[in-house]
């Protein structure tokens, strides 16, 4: 579960590496996001000359959480760290990167529309 002032590692190659979440978008009056939820971060720390800078607000979809996600079949997947990569809009939802770093659960990325997520990442679950 993110809520706002969440530290998040940003999982992609646009060009930032730490993230604050500052708001979960998509849902009324939610104050947590899961995998595959929209979020608008804060960027806290960046990779030099690139596109993202410090201090910059983008889109972000969350691909990791430390919580966990139950799915239907019963299983639970936790990952060991909080993670998310950043969204051109709302409407096309596709990634600013090229890469993705790290595993994903395609599952919920899916469900929600976030199909080249999926297709970038090099390992799903």
């Amino acid at each position: 579960m993110i809520q706002v002032q969440s530290i998040l590692k940003i999982a992609d190659n646009s060009g930032g590496r730490i993230g604050q979440c500052i708001r979960v978008i998509g849902k009324s009056k939610a104050k947590t996001a899961s995998v595959g939820d929209l979020i608008t971060v804060s960027i806290k720390k960046s990779r030099p000359n690139r596109k993202i800078q410090k201090k910059d607000v983008c889109l972000a979809v969350v691909l990791r959480t430390k919580f966990g996600i139950r799915q239907q079949n019963g299983t639970k997947i936790s990952f060991g760290e909080n993670a998310c990569a950043l969204v051109g809009s709302r409407k096309d939802k596709n990634p600013l990167g090229t890469r993705i770093f790290g595993p994903i659960s395609t599952r919920e990325l899916r469900g929600n529309g976030f199909m080249k997520c999926v297709l970038l990442a090099r390992s799903v679950i």
